[in-house]
């Protein structure tokens, strides 16, 4: 078993909604200590307020795309654990593509540079996504579900995914892959580029119509985000998850327009929704195979969508729309 004994842990994207949900809880583990870097293109400060209480934690505002200024945190730090979870999101890539893409493959291909050179053993778990996957072919969807992404963005984390991989194949890099589907919980970005649980809640809240894509019947998994920290951290510290991809999901799948009726009924609007054209790059079908994460993580005891989103929607309002 790898551990986090002794260990300095570097995670980026740090202040993000999954960074720092997993900052959080790598401060429960017994490291020397934690460096999240970001540059606040999407994370926020605030994000973090909990561990920068505890001694063994620093914030560096730090583009991962700069290779010189990643390497000098990485090196004066002896970093021995790397959590890449710096990411230009999907709605970026429908905007700007080249932008996107190039800016997901420019971090994941610095941190592996950085790796292959240093003198120390640094092991890393890079994040990707169930959006490389598209559309399900079949569902559940395993790790071995053809990659036929949709979007730019996807484009960028199947490659990014190929990187790390390589790395490890050729340079004997230490890795895991972890690819989770649709996460939620408190702390995800309910501005730009948000995701459908925090934009819903805001735009009810802001006296706005809720928002349903298409006729709603796309389907997500969505994985609440603080097992996603959790089970993050045990991929690591399970030697047999090491060199494998491996899906985070709850193997269930949901209909968009039932979350946003779940949500509606929460915050008492009775009003009209809204109804849009299909967006483009959507998916229609998600739903995660989790066997092999049961079989070497013994992976179960997950939070339930039911369980989290009536917390979650209240952490909104009581967090950012206490005033509403």
């Amino acid at each position: 078993m790898a551990d986090f004994n002794n260990k300095n842990v570097l995670v980026t994207g740090g202040a993000g909604f999954i960074g720092s949900h997993l900052c959080d809880h790598l401060l429960t583990e017994p490291v020397v200590k934690i460096i999240a870097v970001d540059n606040l293109y999407l994370g926020k400060e605030e994000n973090l307020s909990e561990a920068k209480v505890n001694s063994k934690f620093r914030f560096i505002n730090c583009d991962v795309t700069n290779y010189e200024s990643i390497a000098k945190i990485i090196s004066d730090n002896e970093i021995d654990v790397i959590f890449h979870l710096a990411v230009i999101p999907l709605e970026a890539s429908l905007e700007n593509p080249v932008w996107c893409f190039d800016q997901n493959i420019k971090m994941t291909q610095n941190l592996l540079e950085i790796i292959r050179l240093s003198k120390r053993q640094i092991s890393i778990i890079a994040y990707s996504s169930s959006e490389v996957y598209g559309t399900a072919i079949y569902t559940p969807m395993d790790e071995n579900h053809p990659l036929l992404g949709h979007t730019p963005y996807a484009a960028s984390k199947s490659a990014s995914d190929l990187l790390v991989y390589s790395y490890g194949k050729t340079f004997g890099i230490d890795f895991s892959i972890v690819r989770p589907f649709n996460n939620f919980g408190p702390r995800q970005n309910e501005k730009n580029y948000a995701g459908v649980i925090p934009l819903t809640i805001r735009r009810i809240m802001e006296g706005e119509k809720p928002v349903i894509f298409d006729d709603g019947t796309q389907t997500r998994d969505f994985f609440y985000v603080k097992d996603s920290a959790y089970w993050t951290a045990e991929i690591y510290k399970n030697e047999e998850a090491h060199g494998q991809i491996i899906n985070l999901a709850s193997g269930k799948q949901i209909m968009i327009k039932d979350v946003i009726e779940i949500i509606c009924k929460e915050l008492k609007y009775s009003g009209e929704i809204e109804r849009r054209a299909t967006r483009i790059g959507d998916v229609r079908v998600l739903e995660g195979n989790v066997e092999l994460a049961e079989r070497l993580l013994n992976f179960k005891d997950i939070t339930t969508f039911d369980q989290a989103i009536i917390p979650t929607i209240k952490w909104y309002i009581e967090t950012l729309f206490k005033n509403k």
